[in-house]
């Protein structure tokens, strides 16, 4: 398999949802590093794609814990349209994880 240069090696038994996961952050982690303005919650946001990150490392993360992450890193960088196109994939490997268990 072929990276980039500072990459993680995905492994080949990873449960797919978890590789999406991994390579979608990992992209918007990419695209919001390069990306030249400054607002006033990118350091949320930054702070909340690592924990994604570490969510995904550690194999199957909490559900209530990646929508959450992902509602603070959508509410850091929302207005960023530049960044939309990477928030929609991070958005869409969250959602493979299905919904959280709903308790009465």
């Amino acid at each position: 398999m072929l990276r980039s240069a500072g990459q993680k090696r995905l492994r080949s038994d990873e449960d797919p949802r978890v590789t999406e996961l991994r390579t979608a952050v990992s992209r918007l982690r990419r695209e919001l590093a390069g990306h030249p303005s400054e607002f006033p919650d990118r350091g949320i946001a930054e702070d909340e794609l690592a924990a994604l990150d570490a969510m995904a490392v550690s194999g199957t993360p909490e559900i209530p814990r990646l929508r959450r992450s992902l509602l603070l890193v959508a509410g850091a960088i929302g207005s960023v349209s530049a960044l939309a196109p990477g928030l929609r994939d991070v958005r869409i490997a969250v959602d493979l994880f299905g919904e959280p268990p709903r308790h009465p």
